[in-house]
């Protein structure tokens, strides 16, 4: 479950109007933390990312669905119902099970150095023309804040 703190900045971005993978930013800004700090562990970057956006999903962000594997996209089809539904407790038994298995993995995967890493490769797999719109569109929201 993700902290309150979280889920009202991630809504205060939806109120401003800033876009979905903005507001889920957030939950993975948290999940980083929980590395961090040694709440638990995380095979890979791209894990504590996974986790990060999976929780973003439940608490009702519109991410776009990934463009992965078909159990992939229903995993977060499945997360998007969730956050649409009511809430009820989570099962104990399955949480502490999850809870146990990331507390054996590494606390390094959240270090600056492997971020970066993980950055600097997906930048890379990116096209030219994805990484210039980026950049544009960075630009873009710049000169609004300004004004």
């Amino acid at each position: 479950m993700p902290d309150q703190e979280t889920i009202d900045r991630a809504r205060e971005d939806a109120r401003e109007g800033k876009s979905p993978s903005t507001q889920a930013g957030e939950f993975v800004r948290e999940e980083i933390h929980h590395v961090r700090e040694g709440k638990h562990g995380a095979s890979s970057p791209k894990q504590a990312i996974a986790i990060g956006l999976s929780k973003a999903r439940r608490a009702g962000v519109k991410l776009a669905p990934p463009k992965a594997s078909a159990s992939l996209r229903k995993k977060a089809e499945r997360d998007e119902e969730v956050g649409e539904q009511k809430h009820h407790k989570a099962s104990r038994t399955r949480s502490r099970a999850t809870e146990r298995a990331l507390k054996r993995e590494p606390h390094s995967t959240a270090s600056k150095s492997a971020l970066s890493r993980q950055a600097k490769s997906a930048a890379a797999k990116r096209g030219k023309s994805a990484r210039s719109q980026a950049a544009v569109k960075a630009a873009h929201t710049r000169k609004r804040r300004a004004s």
